[in-house]
């Protein structure tokens, strides 16, 4: 689009300079003066050309950039500069690796009260902070700084809604932190319904009063319905998911402005298999239905009902991929460990990969309406330092799945805050 509008631009601006450097004025003093005369009115349109050329590119980038430009995360701060390419290659946001850098962390896990204490791994007892200290650095670009009083003018007035599991629940509790240290008054700051933050609460909302906006979390930790024995049925299936039925309390969800999904954590035989939980489709048990067909199923569940209940023109939709855990030996419960390293892996070892990710992005690229799948999946597979491990509020039971805050869901705030600042405008 700049390339062809350039090329129209130089076609007609060009035009116009020639023209301006062929004077229809009589000739004065001879040869000699007139080939001066004709040079210098050919330079100064030239001149003219080139100078006027780049100021409407300049403009046109600033002011309609790409949306490669807001792919990168352009404008996320005011005083920082666009994402540009530093390779000389395509900036991929999710592809990268993680860097030193000192300006982490940006908050303080004990003084932001909306942080989980079994989050806060420095509080108990942690030891090193190195795992505090590393910032994505995405291949061939850079990602500007988060701007906090930005980020809060931009919120002002409006509705920031989390849906899905304790990961969901991780990444409310990080952007409510982060916003929480560009406002003064943290009194002016609070749970609207005075609840304490708890794993099994379904709903837990905080108000910035003095920007007028909400963030709130919903538990849905797998988005569909969650129903208990249906009357004719093997008796050892206790309760059903069914696959073709949202979440009952998906009608608090659609009336927002920002909506971030995520689901994953749940969908493993421990969690659904061994305590009797299959899958249902209308009146119809599927007993024989693999978990990643339920996974894919539910999602096209949830796909529908954005198309059909979400005004997309208002809402921005984000889904988050499967979040990597760092379990040793994880499918034999007898031998599960959870080792926390002091820095973050070198090789992923595999865990870049997740087929509840690729099921996300096949679903979504099928869908009718924009939404953003913030692919942190890979970028999470190197980060075997940075999980809660014995760090918790209850350090008998090791943690390889739950991140320490301040910490990784951090960065994906950083993201998602990019995309609203730059592909979506967030016309708030």
């Amino acid at each position: 689009m700049v390339n062809t509008f350039s090329r129209s631009t130089s076609g007609h601006y060009t035009r116009k300079g020639l023209n301006f450097g062929s004077p229809k004025s009589p000739r004065v003093g001879g040869h000699r003066k007139t080939w001066v005369s004709r040079s210098f009115h050919i330079l100064v349109g030239c001149s003219l050309l080139i100078t006027f050329v780049l100021a409407m590119g300049c403009g046109y980038v600033y002011v309609f950039p790409s949306l490669t430009q807001a792919f990168h995360g352009y404008g996320l701060s005011k005083d920082s500069k666009p994402v540009e390419s530093n390779g000389g290659g395509t900036c991929d946001l999710f592809e990268g690796n993680w860097e030193p850098y000192n300006g982490y962390p940006l908050y303080n896990s004990s003084e932001c009260p909306f942080a989980e204490r079994g989050f806060n791994c420095l509080a108990n007892g942690r030891k090193d902070n190195d795992y505090l200290k590393w910032r994505w650095k995405p291949k061939n670009c850079d990602v500007p700084v988060f701007d906090v009083r930005v980020v809060l003018e931009r919120l002002r007035g409006k509705r920031v809604v989390f849906v899905g599991d304790s990961m969901s629940r991780t990444q409310w509790e990080s952007l409510i932190c982060l916003l929480m240290t560009g406002v003064e008054d943290k009194k002016s700051i609070y749970e609207v319904n005075g609840n304490n933050i708890t794993k099994q609460i379904r709903f837990l909302g905080v108000r910035f009063s003095s920007f007028n906006f909400t963030v709130e979390f919903y538990r849905s930790v797998f988005l569909v319905q969650h129903g208990w024995v249906p009357r004719i049925g093997p008796k050892r299936v206790r309760s059903t998911l069914k696959l073709d039925k949202l979440d009952d309390i998906s009608k608090e969800w659609s009336d927002s402005d920002v909506l971030i999904f995520n689901t994953g954590q749940w969908w493993t035989t421990g969690k659904l298999f061994d305590t009797g939980c299959y899958f249902q489709v209308g009146k119809a048990l599927k007993l024989g239905m693999s978990i990643t067909a339920a996974y894919k199923t539910a999602l096209d569940t949830w796909a529908s009902w954005v198309e059909t209940t979400v005004n997309t023109n208002r809402t921005k939709i984000f889904f988050r991929s499967f979040e990597p855990s760092h379990w040793s030996h994880w499918s034999d419960q007898s031998r599960r460990s959870c080792n926390v390293t002091q820095f973050p892996m070198s090789e992923t070892e595999g865990r870049d990969q997740s087929p509840f990710s690729d099921i996300i992005s096949e679903v979504v690229k099928n869908m009718t309406v924009p939404v953003t799948v913030l692919q942190v999946t890979s970028m999470g597979a190197f980060r075997s330092d940075a999980h809660v491990g014995p760090y918790s509020d209850m350090p008998a039971v090791a943690d390889c799945s739950h991140w320490c805050l301040p910490g990784v869901p951090d960065v994906w705030n950083e993201f998602m805050v990019s995309f609203l600042l730059a592909e979506y405008k967030l016309d708030l």
